[in-house]
């Protein structure tokens, strides 16, 4: 098996069996190596998040060490557990893959006389595109996905991807707004061609589905966001990266094909969030995101309870350099505080102006949920707005986000784009969004449960769920554009 093979293999999931005992894929200038293992000596369950408990008398990496030694000649300068994989081989055993990284700097392929080790070169890997084949059946909705993520996600990555602030009520309200909003089917209508394309900031979409930013994207897959964006492209979807990423900017935008936005968290140090903005821009993404809703965190409980922190080797790429401590310091604040060291509680009106004064691509404002401020935003200049309640994580019992739709578009009067985000589980759930007034909506959760799933084939797969829901619920309401959506859609 010729590298560039191995290479798709290993970026879709479907791992690969060697001669002898070992295969791995390219993460960065990382190797990372599997060994086979019967899987009753660890978890039961598929594993994919970070670290984990084994159990098991010996200790997998110096097992591992020893073999790759043995087996491959190569010496490992340094290894550390990444992730834990349970494969059904098709028998009652089935078979574990124990990943770890061995440091090399070698850049050609690494092979030993029998020739069970390749280095696959990174283009190969960023290079392959998802296959929606690759996703496990029967998963018919973006429910079924949640599910199914949960039973493959790390306690932690569960607690920080699903939870909200508070008791949660915000998070149950996002969901539920949408149930209380009905529509109104329409007859006799020629719906033989449906249209979900449309034109934001300047750039023709396929649908008005994007990912929104979300963090941390390694605790789910081990690709993080590059696997997101190999699905987003494939989904042909419009993707906001996080400032809390996993993965530098530079590399999401090399492994995507539709258009990226970055959102940004300003920084105490006006000097470096400069500097990010100039890297983002460089990387060539269309719009900036201003995170505006977070001077602090909310009561985020289940983090507390679970004890949330970055795994070891796991940094906010896009942060490093900041004082030395931002990449890998705890978005939370230590206990009895209130003040985090990566978000700035000084920001204000001003430093809209400022990040508009130097920005060269359009600034939307993300957070925005009363309508005072949506008036004033328009009138700062700024190119759209976010309404999201920071995915009900920060201040609980705030309304849902697609019930505080109505008051801002209605201030915004079509002058600006508006995007929602916040609760989208069904296309029924975004036709009501676009008829109270949104451009477009944003998926967070949903997309980190197809991740989590079928890494980039899961998160194509829950775009299309969507965009499909949404093409129907057009057709049965009448309505064969989105320039042909607005309040009558809607039952009143």
């Amino acid at each position: 098996m010729g590298a560039k093979e191995q290479g798709a293999n290993a970026v879709e999931g479907r791992w690969l069996t060697l001669p002898r005992t070992l295969c791995f894929i390219l993460n960065g200038d990382d190797v990372l190596l599997m060994k086979r293992a019967p899987h009753k000596r660890i978890f039961p369950n598929r594993y994919n998040g970070v670290g984990g408990h084994i159990e098991r008398d010996e200790d997998p990496l110096t097992s591992l060490r020893r073999e790759v030694v043995e087996e491959t000649g190569l010496h490992v300068t340094d290894a550390r557990l990444v992730a834990i994989y349970n494969v059904d081989a098709g028998d009652t055993t089935g078979i574990t893959l124990f990943v770890f990284t061995a440091i090399s700097h070698e850049r050609e392929v690494v092979a030993n006389s029998e020739g069970t080790l390749h280095w696959i070169p990174r283009r190969e890997v960023y290079a392959t595109p998802p296959s929606l084949a690759d996703v496990p059946e029967p998963l018919a909705s973006l429910a079924d996905f949640e599910k199914a993520a949960r039973a493959q996600m790390s306690p932690m990555a569960n607690e920080y991807v699903n939870g909200g602030a508070g008791d949660e009520h915000t998070l149950r309200w996002n969901l539920d707004a949408y149930s209380e909003l009905k529509l109104r089917s329409r007859v006799l209508v020629d719906v033989s061609g449906v249209d979900t394309s449309l034109q934001l900031l300047g750039r023709t979409l396929a649908h008005p589905i994007l990912l929104a930013p979300t963090a941390y994207h390694k605790l789910i897959h081990p690709d993080g966001e590059v696997a997101t964006a190999q699905g987003a492209a494939a989904a042909r979807a419009a993707m906001i990266v996080s400032s809390f990423a996993t993965v530098k900017i530079e590399e999401v935008a090399r492994a995507a094909s539709t258009p990226l936005w970055f959102q940004l968290y300003v920084q105490p140090d006006r000097g470096f969030t400069r500097a990010l903005v100039e890297r983002a821009e460089a990387a060539g993404c269309a719009a900036l995101c201003l995170t505006v809703d977070t001077p602090v965190l909310g009561a985020r409980d289940r983090e507390t309870r679970i004890g949330f922190a970055l795994p070891v080797g796991l940094t906010r790429a896009n942060l490093a350099g900041l004082d030395g401590a931002a990449a890998t310091a705890a978005h939370r604040p230590p206990e009895g505080a209130i003040y985090s060291a990566v978000l700035e509680p000084r920001l204000t009106w001003k430093d809209v102006e400022w990040l508009r004064s130097i920005a060269r691509v359009p600034v939307l404002l993300k957070g925005v949920m009363d309508q005072e401020d949506a008036a004033r935003a328009v009138n700062e200049g700024v190119a759209g707005l976010i309404v999201s309640n920071h995915g009900a994580r920060n201040l609980d019992t705030v309304p849902a986000t697609v019930t505080a739709l109505p008051r801002v578009a209605e201030v915004v009067a079509g002058r600006i784009p508006i995007v929602l985000d916040g609760g989208i589980r069904r296309g029924t759930d975004v036709l009501k969004a676009l008829a109270l007034g949104a451009s477009a909506v944003a998926i967070g959760r949903p997309y980190l449960h197809g991740l989590a799933v079928a890494g980039p084939a899961g998160v194509a797969r829950v775009v299309e769920i969507l965009r499909t829901e949404l093409e129907m619920a057009m057709a049965l309401t009448g309505r064969t554009s989105l320039g042909a959506i607005n309040r009558t859609v809607l039952w009143s």
